[in-house]
């Protein structure tokens, strides 16, 4: 069975769990600016990684386009993101909503892990928007457990990867 790991990463912590996963299974790796949905076709199993951003996975839509020609395939999609994954519910519906508009397709198995964010690495923009949205939350008057959350995440500073975290999808591929 081949194997194909494809990420997109903005700041490493994808790139770092896609090397994690690619050396487990001793598989191509590839970041998805360098490939293209033909070269994806002649592996068995596809394995997609990307950032959150804003609830959307950072390049996915090279595989949720394709659905149809992917349909034959095993794929597992991972994601990487500050939310703890023990509290993932409320997070993971509107990943889902925005990111698969029909639902999650059967050969698709989606994996959540915790990235990193360094605030001396953001750019511009991603430094202003977690400002802006931490100055949001902390004006509400009875913010939700959710909200408090998200507060507490605009000061995370620091790289929270573990490599024992792929353990499950590791499992799912074999």
């Amino acid at each position: 069975m081949s194997t194909i790991v494809i990420y997109k990463t903005k700041y490493g912590a994808t790139k770092k769990y896609a090397e994690w996963i690619a050396e487990e299974l001793g598989c191509d790796m590839v970041d998805a600016k360098d490939i293209k949905i033909d070269d994806i076709l002649k592996y068995d199993t596809i394995i997609y990684g990307g950032g959150l951003y804003a609830e959307i996975i950072n390049g996915v839509h090279m595989l949720t386009k394709n659905m149809d020609k992917l349909k034959d395939k095993k794929i597992a999609v991972f994601t990487t993101g500050l939310t703890p994954t023990d509290c993932r519910d409320y997070y993971d519906k509107m990943v889902i909503e925005k990111n698969f508009k029909l639902g999650v397709p059967e050969n698709v198995k989606l994996f959540n892990y915790v990235g990193k964010m360094l605030v001396s690495e953001l750019s511009l923009v991603h430094r202003t928007a977690l400002k802006t949205l931490k100055k949001l939350m902390q004006g509400k008057e009875n913010p939700t457990d959710m909200e408090k959350l998200l507060i507490e995440l605009c000061d995370a500073d620091g790289d929270f990867c573990d490599r024992e975290a792929i353990a499950d999808l590791i499992e799912y591929i074999r």
